[in-house]
């Protein structure tokens, strides 16, 4: 992505509140807990009225399992491994490592979970529509455009609250969780820290159609 991309999201995001310690959440939630909560809340419920308009019915997610290090649940033949998050179609469900994204909360603000979460629950969307990629880095960029596409409509709705600085928390999440390569081939790529940040910027600015 050029620099003037990472600028122009920086500019979009110029509002945003994600700074500790107010939280983004209008109830102003103040906790990890009360962050994953919101963030997989409000998310969920953006996507249940996002398919009603398209004349669907969304699934809620059947669960969202917390784990620590090793002790995560498997999917299908998979285990879960340490500081990681994802979405499982086998069972339809989400787990995260919650001592890792807790570290992610100290460290970089709520930003990090206000990501995580609707980036995961962007999966649980794609299963649904059936959305059909070649190349999983596709998936995943979609899934960040999907993120930002969910936390740009929550802001307006007045959902969340935004402050000064949260451009810095968002950025350096996708930054952090960016490949170092751009190896398309590779089936686990996400994309670098430059493409993840352009497709959520992309959310951000049009919304989830434009993904």
């Amino acid at each position: 992505m050029k620099r003037i991309l990472i600028i122009g999201l920086v500019l979009l995001l110029g509002a945003c509140g994600l700074t500790r310690p107010r939280s983004m959440d209008a109830r102003g939630a103040d906790s990890f807990e009360d962050d994953v909560r919101t963030a997989r809340t409000l998310t969920e419920a953006f996507w249940q009225q996002y398919f009603q308009r398209l004349g669907r019915t969304y699934r809620p997610i059947a669960d969202f399992v917390p784990y620590s290090g090793n002790s995560g649940p498997n999917c299908g033949n998979e285990p879960a491994v340490p500081n990681n998050a994802f979405y499982c179609p086998v069972g339809h469900f989400i787990a995260y490592d919650q001592d890792w994204m807790e570290s992610l909360w100290n460290e970089m603000g709520d930003g990090s979970v206000y990501v995580i979460i609707p980036h995961e629950l962007g999966h649980a969307v794609q299963a649904q529509l059936q959305t059909g990629f070649q190349l999983n880095v596709q998936m995943e960029l979609q899934a960040d455009c999907y993120a930002g596409g969910t936390l740009s409509s929550l802001v307006r709705s007045g959902a969340l609250e935004t402050q000064p600085g949260d451009e810095d928390e968002l950025l350096l999440s996708l930054e952090a969780a960016g490949d170092p390569t751009d190896d398309w081939l590779n089936p686990s790529a996400h994309g670098t820290a430059e493409q993840r940040q352009a497709s959520f910027a992309t959310g951000w600015r049009s919304g989830v159609s434009a993904c």
